[in-house]
């Protein structure tokens, strides 16, 4: 029986984790995890913030997921899309989910992240 979602992973190409680093930590706020030594070698960084967790696995061949995203909530949506793009980051608004205020970026390489907060309780 499932319990709940552990973490869902995103791929990156090698040499990446500086601009992971900075992006997930100084720009969305994330507080970085550390890996178990058994898989540090492989590269790749894991964040969470608040119960989100966020795996960023190396890809030899790397292409950024373009559809396929995680949904990330968020409290005061419009100061924090003002923050990202205060820090240089493209947000694209979607009003298509009823309840929810949403919009979508990238993090540095490509990879498609969503963010919302409900508008209802």
């Amino acid at each position: 029986m499932i319990a709940g979602l552990d973490h869902v992973q995103l791929a990156a190409p090698p040499g990446s984790e500086p601009q992971l680093r900075a992006f997930y930590t100084g720009v969305l706020g994330m507080a970085e995890l550390t890996k178990p030594p058994v898989l540090a070698g492989r590269g790749g960084c894991w964040f969470s913030a608040g119960t989100a967790v966020l795996h960023l696995g190396i890809e030899e061949h790397f292409r950024p997921a373009r559809k396929a995203h995680p949904g990330l909530r968020v409290n005061g949506i419009h100061g924090f899309s003002k923050e990202l793009q205060a820090a240089g980051t493209t947000v694209v608004w979607d009003y298509d989910l009823p309840g929810h205020l949403r919009f979508y970026c990238e993090d540095p390489v490509g990879n498609r992240l969503e963010f919302l907060e409900p508008t209802t309780i």
